[in-house]
């Protein structure tokens, strides 16, 4: 990587001579930043169509004017982050900027501003950077200059492909400043927009905002449906990938499955939708093992979690527990089959008018009297279950919503949700597991280290659902005829 963008450092007798012919940029010419000026091509972009997502964000701009009339609301995109010294983490917009608009541009800035007159409605204006001045030098002298980050939309252009007027965002902290009536700012994305808002916003209100953009993306539209089809999809080959190489992982470590989904998910889209989970033997007890530097051996289950996130950003996360050799021992087989038997239960439950609970509920009554029947704690079974006893090994609800963020819609409140009823168009993950811990001494030896989970992503529809990540084989013979194969080629 290069050096952060600064002109090269002249020599001690040469740079005051230099700070004095050009007091903005010190080690620049007269002659080398008149040069920089002129000799460039007309690059603007004509004749755009709007991106595929403009019309669906344009209705869930209308839906949200309705929900907060007469209120300016401003949704910022947010701001680059320091990963050390003078390099930035990769950039993600925040959901709800994106949900709206369908851009990622960072320091981009939403703004719905109440019609005057009292008319109903708002008037959006996305405010964003134009392109690099090169008169002044902003081009190549400054780091977040086209030269060294790249071509970024002019604001017709971004007009064009949005499909909203579009201003320097610049002038939209002094123009907040200035503004009156009552506001509302998604919080936590943008410390500066935050600032000029100060006397004019409350947190309660802002929080009002924040849970209506999350509960409003409770019910997916098609064009959301089909990226996470897209994003299961390439998750799909992306465990495909992995199988293909455990002999390269049983070589090296963890670390060699997650960096192959990785590749998968940078090729095929934008980036992992969350920190792939790719643990091999006990590690598959953790549910968050996202280390990934654990040895891989044969014999042991690898519990692979990973979700492709589209270019567009919307999300896959699914779960197949793999045994390493190709073939489930006994006892490892037995525990994968009780959890596939709950997951059966819980897809099941998914559907139109049911309890959003329910596919929980009838997930945890199947382990529990797995776990019942094979002695591991005393039944029955309804009395495991009103004192949550089984949650020694089955750790964690079935299931969340999913979409933009891997657990979509969190900050919905409990009775739209946990306590809600479900409809079509909500997606949302089954994965019902069970982990004995490597130290648990209440369960047979044979059992301790064995962690398994199985994830699909399920689309409610009109009649029932629709498991999105069907190509992806569960039950224990097909997982293991499915390994056979791809080890073949």
């Amino acid at each position: 990587m290069t050096d952060a963008p600064t002109p090269e450092t002249p020599g001690e007798d040469e740079q005051p001579i230099k700070q004095r012919k050009n007091g903005l940029y010190p080690g620049v010419s007269d002659e080398l930043a008149e040069n920089m000026k002129s000799g460039w091509a007309d690059t603007e972009l004509r004749d755009l169509q709007p991106i595929e997502q403009a019309p669906n964000a344009a209705l869930r701009r209308t839906a949200l004017s309705r929900r907060f009339p007469g209120e300016r609301l401003v949704i910022p995109a947010g701001n680059l982050k320091t990963r050390s010294n003078d390099t930035e983490y990769a950039f993600r917009a925040s959901t709800e900027y994106v949900y709206l608009t369908g851009d990622q541009t960072d320091d981009s800035v939403l703004v719905l501003e109440p019609r005057a007159g009292g008319a109903e409605g708002h008037d959006a204006t996305l405010y964003r950077l134009p392109r690099s001045n090169r008169e002044n030098g902003e081009f190549w002298l400054n780091g977040m200059g086209e030269l060294w980050v790249g071509r970024r939309n002019s604001l017709s252009e971004s007009e064009a492909l949005l499909g909203v007027p579009c201003k320097d965002v610049r002038e939209l902290t002094s123009a907040l400043a200035e503004a009156t009536g009552p506001v509302r700012v998604v919080r936590g994305h943008d410390a500066g927009i935050e600032a000029a808002l100060t006397d004019k916003v409350t947190a309660e209100r802002d929080e009002e905002l924040r849970v209506y953009l999350s509960e409003a993306r409770l019910v997916k539209d098609e064009f959301e449906i089909g990226e996470l089809q897209k994003a299961v999809d390439s998750t799909v080959r992306g465990f495909e990938d992995v199988v293909k190489v455990l002999d390269k992982a049983e070589a090296t470590s963890e670390r060699y499955i997650e960096g192959t989904f990785f590749l998968r998910a940078r090729v095929e889209g934008n980036d992992v939708g969350y920190g792939s989970i790719c643990a091999a033997g006990p590690h598959a007890t953790t549910l968050h093992w996202v280390r990934n530097d654990g040895q891989v051996r044969s014999g042991d289950l690898l519990l692979l979690d990973a979700g492709v996130e589209t270019t567009t950003l919307y999300t896959a996360d699914v779960t197949r527990t793999l045994p390493i050799n190709g073939r489930y021992t006994e006892l490892q087989r037995k525990i994968y089959d009780a959890v596939y038997e709950a997951q059966e239960a819980g897809i099941a439950a998914v559907k139109p008018g049911a309890k959003y609970r329910d596919f929980h509920d009838a997930a945890q009554r199947v382990l529990t009297t797995k776990l019942v029947e094979w002695g591991l704690v005393e039944g029955p079974v309804e009395r495991v279950l009103e004192l949550g006893l089984q949650r020694r090994w089955t750790l964690h609800g079935t299931g969340h919503m999913l979409g933009l963020d891997v657990h979509d819609c969190a900050a919905a409140r409990t009775e739209t949700y946990v306590a809600g009823t479900l409809e079509p168009g909500m997606v949302l993950t089954v994965e019902p597991g069970l982990y004995f811990q490597a130290d648990d001494l209440t369960v047979p030896e044979e059992y301790r280290g064995i962690g398994v989970r199985i994830e699909d992503d399920i689309l409610v529809t009109e009649d029932g659902n629709r498991n999105l990540s069907a190509a992806l084989p569960r039950t224990s013979a097909a997982v293991e005829e499915w390994m056979a194969g791809l080890l073949a080629k």
